[in-house]
């Protein structure tokens, strides 16, 4: 008799940030309170990967201020493994958010000299990828210095092992899309699987449709491009071969962490699928359709509740109307 395989797991490396959101009630005449809120694209992911359950191990840098001690309270919460994290010195990184009237947020950082931006080649080093399947990584700390260059390293080294995965979650407030152009070949050589949003891919690829951005990053060297499109759902191109999904439809309270969302539901399930460890060699059509389905379903739900709260897997389950686990046999 078989015996049975011990679940995939990911390895998630980036920031953890604070997401400061206004508090009108608790606002008033000659002062602004806020509610702040742990977040940060890299965590975020960690999280709703973890809450699926993918075993999740989150790699980072969290300050000893007191944001820091909220960022590891959220994660270990929801079953995420800190092996290999740093307790850092520097200060944690604030988000100030603005929603407008839909729920999309922007941004303003306070983020000089944080924590998550100062890895050292040893601390990386230290950290290690034998026990995942992927890694997963971008935003913030992908392009801020000086970690940046050297997460870009680790991942050179850890690509001949596992599968490799990014999202540039591209922040204009903090760094020029200018220094995101210029470093997106590179991260498409060092990617198996590249998701963005089509707000990333105005700033990146001003005036080119989703399709010719797939073109131009498999080119690059990214063998699966997956491209958001927010209500309209997600295009997906392995290797130039496309396929699109719908969003499903939800009321949307805000749009926080929807992306990172949808990236965790793709990977917890390319992981079920079987197909995380590699190249996305066997990878076809119908499984990437499959994937993004149920990534899109993930997505919805986090937009259905405030902030960057991910469901569990029974949520998806129910939502999905599918009553066995969602993995395969």
């Amino acid at each position: 008799m078989a015996r049975p395989q011990a679940p995939v797991s990911v390895t998630v490396l980036g920031e953890c940030v604070a997401d400061a959101f206004t508090d009108p009630t608790r606002s008033g005449p000659g002062e602004l309170a806020l509610r702040a809120l742990p977040g940060g694209g890299p965590a975020n992911t960690a999280v709703a990967l973890a809450r699926l359950g993918t075993p999740t191990r989150f790699i980072g840098r969290f300050s000893t201020d007191a944001f820091g001690t909220l960022f590891r309270a959220r994660l270990s919460a929801s079953g995420v493994d800190l092996t290999g994290s740093v307790a850092a010195p520097e200060p944690s990184t604030l988000a100030v958010a603005d929603l407008d009237e839909t729920g999309q947020a922007t941004y303003t950082f306070y983020a000089d000299s944080a924590a998550d931006w100062q890895w050292t080649d040893e601390e990386l080093a230290a950290t290690g990828w034998e026990s995942a399947a992927c890694l997963h990584t971008g935003s913030l700390a992908l392009i801020r210095q000086p970690g940046g260059t050297r997460i870009e390293d680790h991942l050179a080294k850890a690509r001949e092992h596992i599968t490799v995965s990014i999202d540039p979650n591209v922040r204009p407030l903090l760094v020029p899309p200018s220094a995101y152009r210029e470093r997106l070949p590179h991260w498409c050589a060092l990617a198996d699987i590249l998701r963005l949003s089509e707000d990333d891919l105005a700033l990146l690829l001003p005036g080119v449709s989703p399709e010719q951005a797939c073109d131009t990053w498999h080119a690059a060297g990214a063998r699966l491009v997956v491209i958001t499109l927010g209500g309209r759902g997600a295009l997906a191109s392995l290797n130039g071969h496309r396929v699109s999904v719908p969003a499903p439809a939800v009321d949307v309270v805000d749009t926080v962490g929807a992306g990172d969302s949808f990236t965790a539901g793709l990977l917890h399930r390319l992981a079920a699928l079987g197909h995380l460890g590699g190249r996305l060699d066997a990878l076809s059509l119908e499984d990437l359709t499959d994937a993004c389905t149920f990534a899109a379903r993930v997505a919805a739900l986090t937009c259905s509740v405030s902030g960057a709260n991910p469901p569990a897997a029974d949520a998806v389950r129910l939502e999905a109307g599918v009553d066995g686990p969602l993995s395969r046999a």
